[in-house]
């Protein structure tokens, strides 16, 4: 299958100038971060130099792993929905663009920014624990395998969160219900994360290559399930 990277490029390109026009996309973005940052740097900063063997314990930096997981639930809910409530999803389904190309420039659009601002808010966690925690607190809790772990699992739980968004999004028949059940979809994902910071599951390294490998196969299963349920015909019915 080749894919035509100028109309791939192009479909990109406005999906991120709607973005900026659309202002309740960007605050539904920056809420989940906002959240998910909360947390961890509360209980960290009311860690005392003492308590910092505690960490050991558990894995408060995986608790950001969940941005990643919530973050493409807006946007990707718009994807598809969103541009048929507007009437603009017949004009560009009337183009010569494969499906596969429409449905990769709107993953490509929903993924890029979740990474950005998943591994922004990491940056900003450590830059704040470093500077205001307790010493001993930061090289506790900044361990090598969890840092690790931040950065290979939020592109694999975004990927798959967007999959899931965009599958929702061509089915649904209103914005909000596409978010509310993008949420919930991904509650899975949320609550396995939770359940390993807080030291209820034990993380190996077993486990870790086990979650990228399942991750990587669901991104690709989600590529192709989505591909398979795009109804171009029905689409651009249904916006008549």
């Amino acid at each position: 299958m080749s894919i035509n990277r100028t109309r791939v490029r192009a479909i990109y390109r406005k999906e991120l100038r709607e973005y900026r026009r659309r202002r309740t996309i960007v605050i539904g973005m920056a809420i989940f971060p906002l959240i998910f940052l909360i947390q961890p740097l509360v209980a960290t900063f009311s860690l005392a130099s003492s308590a910092a063997g505690q960490l050991a314990q558990h894995h408060e930096l995986l608790y950001l792993l969940a941005i990643p997981a919530l973050v493409p639930t807006t946007l990707a809910a718009y994807s598809v929905v969103g541009e048929r409530q507007q009437g603009t999803l017949e004009p560009v389904l009337g183009t010569p663009i494969r499906r596969e190309e429409f449905l990769l420039s709107k993953a490509l659009a929903v993924l890029v920014p979740t990474i950005a601002i998943a591994y922004g808010v990491f940056g900003v966690f450590v830059a704040c624990v470093e500077l205001f925690a307790q010493p001993g607190v930061a090289p506790a809790l900044l361990r090598g395998p969890d840092v690790l772990a931040q950065l290979i699992f939020t592109p694999l739980l975004a990927g798959w969160s967007v999959w899931l968004g965009i599958a929702i999004s061509t089915r649904a028949s209103e914005i909000r219900v596409a978010q509310q059940l993008g949420i919930l979809v991904n509650v899975p994902s949320i609550l396995v994360t939770t359940l390993i910071a807080l030291g209820t599951i034990q993380p190996t390294l077993l486990i870790a290559i086990g979650g990228a490998a399942l991750l990587l196969v669901l991104n690709w299963l989600g590529w192709r399930a989505t591909s398979a349920m795009f109804d171009r015909e029905r689409l651009i019915t249904a916006t008549r």
